[in-house]
């Protein structure tokens, strides 16, 4: 594991949250996830292009899902054990709230 992941309290909850299956990933089952209010809290990598960070950003304020700003796309799909991902949402309400108080506290 990178030194990234073992500093970083949100992605070590994400990749928790991912081997509970309560993260969807990839902008199709992000979008779904929004949609369909299965949503709890939408991260998107700070290295994502403007348009998809546009995209979900107005989406998830359309929507009244929170969202933050997390990591690149590379250490995002890292923590989930997957290839680069631009934009994941979580989908357990538990896991939403630990994961948005520790964005507040890396801050």
């Amino acid at each position: 594991m990178n030194n990234m992941l073992g500093k970083d309290k949100v992605l070590s909850l994400l990749g928790l949250a991912a081997r509970s299956r309560n993260v969807v990933s990839g902008g199709f089952a992000t979008e779904q996830a929004v949609k369909s209010d299965k949503a709890c809290l939408v991260i998107i990598a700070e290295d994502a292009s403007g348009n998809t960070r546009k995209k979900y950003s107005n989406m998830c304020e359309f929507y009244q899902v929170p969202y933050a700003y997390h990591g690149t796309k590379e250490v995002l799909g890292h923590s989930m054990g997957r290839e680069e991902r631009s934009v994941l949402a979580v989908t357990d309400k538990g896991f939403a709230d630990s994961i948005q108080k520790h964005l507040v506290d890396s801050e």
